[in-house]
């Protein structure tokens, strides 16, 4: 046993963790068997990796590590040996039992609480699926036509509307500009409206950034909503937006929340914004702790980035995207006057709950960003080449394979960040200062390299320190620093974003001002602040949940495992009006011919009745 997960760590296939829990393993079960040995440590790794279990059957007879010098190849058992061995274990479950691992019929092997996670989220889903709200049709056929007055297109926001206030549970996805939180608006409207008495709606999303913007959009949708409802009503949509973690409000060991399924939060419907983030094992908690009449909205990119813990959630509820039934087609045709075929062959449990918006509001015909993404996600090369050949208004590309590159990189940072920087130096506004640095951003794949985030803030803020010969010192008026770790009491979480100022009291000392989802200033000190790093630029990653007026996305010079379709798709579309991207553009098309594919059992559990 010890040969074997020494191998494979030295081999950089499994970790330290993974080796530790494969020894546990082998330890309960008294078993050092090499197909309990080896699948404990793959399973740990799969779930590490994003996978939520190991497919024994993708997996099996598979070179594990290649031989070396110093290593023999390791392979993985044949799938009837792999099989028989796990089965018969004393830590290995079947479906229903209670013991570290489980085996399931269909060769997915899991750690005992991501199989639990699943079974339980998907029974619930299915549950809450089939509930449908009985409500006036013609009440509700005047109010959809109210708030969304007729398109040249077909409407699908309508459609998602008239779907979502008939279900107890509901998913809207769409790209950037699509309308989803326009769409939620007048949503909490019709529910408002369609009710006895207002219900109880909390606004929730994966991290701050996400939940301030969404409530920013909500405040928006309501002012341009203003001729359109009662004061009564307008003042019904909640604009208020927290961190799911805040909603369930974390116990102390940060495993478990405080609301369960014994402790449920007090609401009528829960949204739940940038969902494709949002892990099995939060949205599993998640929906523990909903009442069981609650409605459960979703909102969400299928395209983009899954969680960074096990998961894709999202993209597995939308894998039945566009097939409704026959009856709920022609009830939706009836509501909203749009032409929907139902699907006489669509059995899915989810088919009524899921719809997707396709028109982009943001990008026109002609956006070379809006074309960019389609292209993208459609793995289409050709129009890839093309685009990157013929620059846009909105799209431009820069290759610079020489010596130079870097300069001209940092030269092209300074450039973007010229007004933010400007705005520091004459002493403007706090908020001033805080709106021009948001509208512009460098996002970079990756931490490490050359072209990675960790080289670039540090390469970056070396050439503004001496230009205020202030090398010496860490800290500057314009430093801009994203929180790294929760702070629950300071009230600063991993993500947010702070600009170093003089304190308006003192001006020879500095502080870190944040602002907060409802436009307030706080200012914390230096000293009390939580780890933290400098954001010139940042990986696409912390980028979720956050949109930019410009982007500048810098590739990497080698290919990587990271750079996938989903990662470059999310990366420019945090653009809102233009994107720059900076590289080779082989890496580009490299990236985009490989598609993150997460192990899981999720979609085939929410099709068992």
């Amino acid at each position: 046993m010890t040969d074997l997960l020494e191998q494979l760590h030295q081999g950089n296939i499994i970790d330290a963790l993974d080796v530790e829990f494969a020894r546990l393993i082998s330890n309960l079960a008294r078993d050092r068997g090499r197909e309990l040995v080896l699948g404990s440590a793959l399973v740990s790794r799969a779930v590490h990796n994003g996978d939520v279990c190991l497919d024994l059957a993708r997996q099996a007879g598979q070179l594990v590590l290649r031989p070396d010098a110093d290593r023999r190849a390791v392979f993985a058992p044949a799938l009837e040996a792999w099989r028989t061995a796990l089965r018969r274990s004393a830590v290995v479950a079947e479906p229903g039992e209670h013991k570290p691992l489980v085996l399931d019929d269909a060769d997915r092997l899991y750690l005992y609480r991501y199989w639990d996670y699943e079974m339980q989220l998907a029974a619930d889903l299915r549950q809450r699926a089939a509930r449908i709200w009985l409500l006036d049709d013609r009440g509700l056929r005047d109010s959809l036509n109210r708030l969304f007055p007729e398109q040249s297109w077909p409407d699908w926001q309508k459609v998602a509307a008239a779907l979502t206030v008939l279900r107890g549970f509901s998913v809207i996805s769409g790209g950037p500009g699509t309308g989803k939180t326009t769409t939620l608006a007048r949503i909490l409207a019709l529910l408002i409206e369609q009710t006895p008495s207002p219900p109880r709606i909390r606004l929730a999303a994966p991290t701050g950034k996400a939940a301030a913007r969404m409530q920013e959009a909500l405040r928006d949708s309501k002012t341009n909503l203003a001729k359109q409802l009662p004061d009564s009503v307008l003042q019904a949509i909640p604009e208020e937006a927290s961190t799911l973690h805040r909603l369930l409000s974390p116990l102390p060991d940060g495993v478990y929340f405080r609301h369960n399924r014994d402790n449920p939060l007090n609401l009528d419907v829960l949204v739940i914004d940038e969902a494709s983030m949002v892990d099995l094992a939060l949205m599993a908690k998640t929906v523990w702790a909903l009442p069981p009449n609650a409605r459960l909205i979703l909102l969400g990119d299928r395209d983009q980035l899954s969680s960074v813990e096990a998961g894709a959630v999202l993209g597995e509820l939308c894998s039945e995207a566009g097939r409704y039934s026959p009856d709920f087609a022609a009830h939706l045709q009836q509501l909203t006057g749009v032409v929907i075929h139902g699907d006489p062959a669509a059995t899915h449990p989810l088919r009524d709950s899921i719809t997707l918006l396709s028109h982009s509001y943001r990008f026109g015909a002609e956006s070379g960003i809006g074309r960019l993404a389609q292209a993208i996600n459609r793995a289409d090369g050709p129009a890839l080449d093309h685009l990157l050949q013929t620059p846009t208004n909105d799209l431009h590309w820069h290759n610079h394979p020489t010596q130079q590159a870097l300069e001209n990189l940092l030269g092209r940072m300074e450039e973007g960040y010229r007004a933010f920087l400007d705005s520091v130096r004459q002493s403007a506004s706090v908020e001033e200062v805080i709106g021009k640095f948001a509208d512009f951003q460098v996002l970079c794949p990756q931490r490490s390299g050359e072209l990675g985030v960790e080289n670039l803030n540090l390469r970056f803020e070396n050439l503004l320190k001496i230009q205020m010969r202030r090398l010496d010192r860490e800290w500057y008026a314009g430093r801009p620093i994203m929180i790294t770790r929760n702070d629950y009491t300071l009230r600063l979480f991993n993500g947010d974003i702070g600009i170093t100022l003089p304190d308006a009291k003192n001006p020879e000392m500095l502080r870190v001002y944040f602002q907060g989802t409802d436009g307030t200033l706080r200012d914390i000190a230096l000293t009390r602040l939580p780890a933290y790093e400098p954001v010139f630029a940042m990986t696409i990653h912390k980028s979720q949940g956050s949109e930019f007026e410009q982007v500048l996305l810098v590739l990497p010079n080698d290919d990587s495992p990271l750079l996938t379709r989903e990662l470059i798709y999310t990366g420019i579309t945090r653009a809102r009006r233009s994107l720059a991207i900076w590289g080779d553009p082989k890496i580009l098309t490299i990236a985009v011919r490989k598609s993150v594919r997460r192990t899981s059992g999720l979609g085939a559990r929410l099709r068992t009745d």
